[in-house]
């Protein structure tokens, strides 16, 4: 989904490029910049996603390794309590 994303902003710059050029270099320029914005905000979209993802991962392996110690602790308490 990123590298389509990246495409969006390459093909979008370099159409409007070519479209507004015949107006002149600068608003070529700003055409460039107008037919990037949708590839950059979906650029934008994809990542967020990413990272949620990511994050979304590391608290589900946090979550397992605070469960092993929580077991652990309570076994050491069981054996504690016995004494």
């Amino acid at each position: 989904m990123l590298g389509v994303s990246w495409a969006f902003v390459f093909l979008g710059a370099a159409l409007f490029f070519f479209i507004f050029s015949k107006f002149g270099f600068f608003a070529g320029l700003l055409g460039t910049f107008i037919g990037a914005i949708f590839g950059l905000f979906m650029v934008l979209i994809v990542e967020i996603f990413y990272i949620q993802i990511q994050k979304l991962e590391e608290l589900k392996r946090q979550t397992k390794l605070l469960e092993k110690l929580s077991e652990k602790k309570s076994k050491k308490d069981d054996i504690v309590s016995d004494n």
